[in-house]
């Protein structure tokens, strides 16, 4: 009798113990790390108007409203999409690695007290989080089709894009169920999901709606590109630092990554443009920030203060070079979405494989270099190769699927009076300007003032 009981004693206790240690390995949620990320959350919406006066700022004027509201219209569109069926196909349970599954659509399913798999913070910021980041990858697209993109044809192309590029991407680089997480390709915050895809993307759409009629027009406002830019750079500490979905040194350290690198570039950058041109501009040293902002960014929170440097200085250099390729290669680009973010992009993805160190990331570094760092550089390669073929591919075709249904160029009428007035009914400088709904005077001072 008494063996029995001390038999029972000592299940119940084993039990106990095995009940406690399963609760321990349980994530909970963290309120510090909670409020960070609702921070870090609303920096990154911020970007996209940031981005949305980064791009206005450079268009021609009766192009301006336009060229915003592309960037900013993708804040409802995108939201509406992202909780009623992105987030599932991007952050679900999937079979084949390549797709999420529908756990999550309409948002059910999304907890407000439980953690995403082994995070502290609620399921349901971290969908915020990365619906912020689904936001801004198409916003970033426009730029290169601004002036002459049709807005409904843009609208329903991005619908179909953010579905069927955007969330199988961002599920097969950040997804553990996804094939490029399973390789041990490392991306911390976007590289390949938000810079290389809409670079790609970009490109695609630059070749699928052809050149605008004047490829140089007279920027309408350069200070509020400085302003876009500078917000941008706020914002990013949210993109990057938010990225380690806690409050710690990997925060701290994307934190620090992230304002060097975007430093080093806009050094950089500057610097190339006076030995090129012999000048130094203000348009040339917001990108050149911009573009160490996208290199640091699968980066930031593998990589040491050194290693941040030389990433911000390799991408001031080359994606200022790269940004003439358009002259030579004949594509019009209208604000180098291609030459500072699909370039800036792969530079960081594959900046990430050579100088991803175990001393600042080793529960995540150590693993993927496992079979040495030139398996790592070339997981790398595989991820940047697979992304920009599926973007390019799909993306074109996406292109050709809406023309064949709403017109995806606007008239050479429209792009010569302006988008402002003839699709929006509206001026960014005035009312007054559009005179009966015309903008003959405009273009004609405009020649007088700005000539081209």
């Amino acid at each position: 009798m008494r063996a029995s009981k001390l038999a029972s004693t000592v299940l119940f206790a084993l039990g106990a113990l095995s009940a406690q240690a399963q609760d321990a390995a349980a994530p909970v949620i963290d309120k510090g790390d909670s409020a960070w990320m609702i921070v870090a959350t609303s920096l990154v919406l911020l970007m996209t108007p940031a981005l949305a006066l980064f791009y206005g700022g450079m268009v021609h004027r009766k192009n301006v409203l336009n060229t915003m509201l592309m960037s900013f219209v993708m804040m409802g569109v995108v939201s509406v999409i992202w909780v009623l069926v992105g987030y599932s196909l991007a952050f679900g349970k999937g079979q084949s690695g390549f797709i999420g599954g529908f756990e999550y659509l309409m948002g059910n399913g999304i907890s407000l007290t439980a953690p995403y798999g082994t995070q502290t913070i609620p399921a349901a910021l971290f969908m915020l989080f990365q619906m912020k980041f689904a936001i801004i990858t198409p916003a970033l697209v426009s730029g290169a089709i601004a002036e002459r993109a049709s807005f409904r044809g843009y609208l329903l192309f991005m619908v179909l894009w953010s579905l069927l590029v955007y969330c199988p991407i961002a599920y097969w680089v950040w997804n553990a169920d996804g094939w490029l997480f399973k390789l041990g390709a490392l991306d911390f915050a976007g590289g390949t999901v938000v810079h290389l895809a809409s670079g790609v993307t970009a490109l695609a759409l630059c070749l699928a709606l052809g050149k605008r009629k004047s490829t140089t027009p007279p920027p309408n406002n350069i200070t509020l590109t400085l302003l876009g830019a500078g917000l941008l750079w706020f914002g990013w500490f949210g993109f990057n630092a938010g990225s380690a979905l806690a409050i710690n040194d990997i925060a701290v350290n994307a934190f620090v990554a992230t304002h060097l690198a975007a430093a080093a570039a806009m050094v950089a950058w500057l610097l190339a443009e006076r030995l090129r041109t012999g000048r130094l501009t203000a348009i040339g040293g917001a990108s050149g920030l911009v573009a160490g902002l996208v290199a640091i960014t699968p980066a930031a929170g593998f990589v040491d203060i050194g290693s941040s440097l030389l990433i911000g200085l390799l991408a001031g250099v080359v994606c200022y070079y790269a940004i003439q390729l358009k002259h030579r290669l004949g594509y019009d680009d209208a604000l180098d979405v291609v030459g500072i973010h699909g370039v800036g992009g792969l530079l960081g993805a594959v900046a990430t494989g050579i100088f991803a160190s175990e001393a600042i990331n080793g529960a995540v570094v150590t693993p993927a270099i496992a079979n040495g760092r030139g398996a790592l550089i070339g997981n790398q390669l595989i991820a940047v190769a697979a992304v920009a073929v599926y973007v390019l591919i799909a993306s074109f075709i996406l292109a050709k699927l809406v023309s064949a249904f709403v017109r995806m160029r606007v008239s050479d009428d429209v792009e010569e009076r302006g988008l402002d007035p003839s699709v929006h009914g509206e001026s960014g400088y005035g009312l007054d300007e559009f005179p009966n709904g015309t903008t003959t005077t405009v273009v004609t001072e405009e020649r007088v003032i700005l000539p081209r």
